[in-house]
């Protein structure tokens, strides 16, 4: 009995989990800029450092939270869920900056309407991961578990967009362009950039299993 009142009861889960929500939706908006602004090397250097500084931002939060759950002994959700969900939104900020740092390392020397397209469509998915997880304090309420839902459902619906855009995008590349190596390029950036919104569409399938659970 002791045990348990040294102990931290509940942490702020819920909250760290908006913070890290956050940082995403900050990365993909930097890597956004990044993208349009690709012919000026001086704001895309600066929109890279702010990808590199909210990745970061994400990965403390992650540590934050995976170092709560041990000490934590009453959890508000279920321990296994808050480290599924806290780590495959991690993922989804890890994956942005890998996007960022191909896209110098593979030396793109300017970026294209499928690689805008699969872009805008990872900041949208992002921005309505953070709409989804700012719901799961709220699953008593029937009306924000139902807009829990509708939110996830939405993200898989671009999820299936940027499906269909890579695609597309790859079988134009293969039919176009002459270049062995801007094929290998590109067809690596173009599946990078599609994983955003994979990851993101599994964000969403924790919180509805979360949402299923507990509402």
């Amino acid at each position: 009995m002791l045990f348990g009142k040294l102990l931290p009861r509940e942490g702020n889960f819920f909250e760290m989990f908006n913070q890290h929500a956050e940082r995403i939706v900050e990365a993909a908006r930097a890597f956004s800029q990044l993208v349009a602004n690709y012919n000026d090397p001086h704001l895309r250097e600066q929109y890279n450092r702010d990808v590199d500084n909210a990745e970061r931002a994400a990965d403390r939060v992650t540590h934050d939270v995976n170092r709560m759950i041990h000490q934590t002994f009453i959890t508000p959700i279920d321990r296994d869920q808050i480290h599924t969900l806290i780590n495959t939104m991690d993922d989804v900020a890890d994956l942005i900056q890998d996007s960022a740092e191909t896209l110098a390392l593979y030396d793109v020397r300017q970026v294209n309407e499928e690689i805008t397209r699969l872009t805008d469509l990872s900041v949208k998915c992002c921005e309505r991961v953070k709409d989804a997880v700012a719901l799961i304090s709220k699953l008593a309420d029937p009306a924000s578990a139902e807009a829990a839902l509708k939110t996830c459902e939405e993200i898989d619906r671009l999820e299936s967009d940027a499906d269909r855009v890579m695609r597309s995008a790859m079988s134009k590349l293969f039919r176009e362009e002459p270049d062995v190596r801007e094929v290998i390029k590109m067809k690596a950036i173009y599946e990078l950039l599609e994983t955003i919104t994979d990851k993101c569409e599994d964000v969403a399938n924790v919180i509805e299993g979360i949402v299923l659970e507990n509402s």
